[in-house]
């Protein structure tokens, strides 16, 4: 019974938006994967508007980049 309660929560999981995000750029992108989490990882340690002054990008674009990556490392938790 535990387990037919975990399998529906990880249906439940993977029916978002931000899951479907990640694993559309992952399956899109394979190769860029570990670049844009690296530099979501480096936004959110900076914070957007430090990130995007110090390296010269729109806070549009360092914004879309932060929650694209949080979008894959999201999906990559799920799917495993």
């Amino acid at each position: 019974m535990a387990a037919r309660r975990d399998e529906e929560f990880i249906s439940e999981l993977m029916d978002t938006s931000l899951y479907s995000m990640g694993a559309y750029f992952s399956d899109e992108h394979p190769e860029l994967v570990d670049e844009l989490v690296a530099q979501s990882e480096a936004i959110e340690a900076a914070g957007l508007r430090r990130y995007s002054d110090d390296n010269s990008i729109t806070l549009e674009e360092c914004f879309n980049t932060l929650l694209t990556g949080l979008a894959v490392r999201y999906y990559k938790a799920v799917a495993g």
